[in-house]
């Protein structure tokens, strides 16, 4: 049997949304992230793809988005990623979020404790459900210069996503056998405490600052599966460092676990798999990176060599991504 080879965290989050240019707007200048890179689906091309992250594009900070014009709402259910977090440190950080989402009309919740560490609940304006989360300190950050957002509050990278999944054997089989994860512990869900919540960790940074190496899994049977669509979570990806992914490829296999195979997207090199619950994973190399065509330029339509052929075409089916729209103030509401 091919043993599982160690993960090291979060690499990315990708959601969808039906209007791709209020998106920017949020992450950017609300959330205060760095646009990284605007690409395209490299399955669909006619959709726009675009990465957000810390001031380095370092891999376990970037939100990436789907951009899906008119879709329906997701309704939020089982079979889904439900929660995407991201973290923050300093003692008053949750005051500073806290006047920054009020001043900016950010729906939220109050600062709470979960998991023994304290959360800020809130959403996109397309109903992404997000979360800031208590940071031990632990990881470098890397401020982006000409964020909205002052650096010692900035957004430090990706924490943990939660899952929720009808029954919890296959997916723990999954996380654990197949991913090498190991099971923590669990807690009760705050909003129904008949149902738990079970926490899996990469390798051994659980404990503090070590929330960007972790997978959470709440088990609902009470819930109806959740239907695709506008402020959902499509997949997570994993951080894979140097490692030969066609070694993931062959562990999958060999525990029947369907897969991508081996793809390269350019800026990483991954392998796509859905656990039995439907949930879709990414395993994604931490390189060669977002720099892998020079400087990073996210006003540029970056596309990979084997879709460069194809620039004129796609550029052509492509509208312009709308911006700082002065016909609404806050057009993250």
């Amino acid at each position: 049997m091919t043993e599982p080879l160690p993960l090291t965290g979060m690499h990315h989050v990708s959601a969808l949304s039906a209007d791709i240019g209020r998106t920017h707007d949020f992450y950017t200048r609300v959330l205060g992230l760095r646009p990284l890179i605007r690409t395209v689906n490299q399955d669909q091309p006619t959709m726009y793809h675009l990465f957000f992250g810390d001031g380095a594009g370092s891999p376990g900070s970037d939100m990436t988005v789907f951009d899906m014009p008119h879709a329906a709402p997701e309704r939020p259910g089982n079979n889904s990623i439900t929660l995407t977090t991201f973290r923050v440190h300093g003692s008053d950080a949750f005051d500073h979020w806290l006047a920054r989402f009020g001043e900016l009309g950010v729906p939220h919740r109050p600062v709470a404790e979960r998991d023994g560490r304290r959360v800020l609940d809130f959403a996109d304006f397309a109903g992404t459900q997000l979360s800031l989360v208590e940071d031990g300190g632990g990881d470098q950050s890397f401020p982006w210069d000409r964020s909205p957002v002052e650096a010692p509050h900035q957004i430090r990278g990706l924490g943990y996503v939660t899952l929720t999944v009808p029954a919890l054997a296959p997916t723990e089989e999954f996380l654990t056998r197949a991913l090498g994860l190991a099971h923590s512990h669990a807690y009760p869900v705050a909003d129904a405490p008949a149902h738990e919540t079970h926490v899996y960790v990469v390798g051994n940074t659980a404990g503090p600052g070590g929330t960007h190496a972790e997978v959470h899994v709440t088990v609902r049977d009470d819930l109806p599966p959740a239907r695709y669509g506008s402020g959902g979570v499509h997949h997570v990806a994993l951080r894979v460092p140097d490692q030969p992914m066609e070694h993931w490829v062959a562990r999958l296999d060999e525990l029947g676990y369907r897969n991508s195979g081996v793809v390269d997207r350019h800026y990483f090199t991954s392998v796509y798999v859905r656990e039995p619950n439907h949930v879709l994973f990414e395993l994604a190399t931490e390189g060669p990176g977002f720099e892998v065509d020079g400087p990073i330029d996210p006003a540029r339509l970056s596309l990979p060599p084997f879709l460069e052929p194809r620039r004129a075409e796609i550029e052509s089916k492509l509208r312009p991504i709308e911006t700082g729209n002065p016909g609404r103030e806050q057009p993250w509401s």
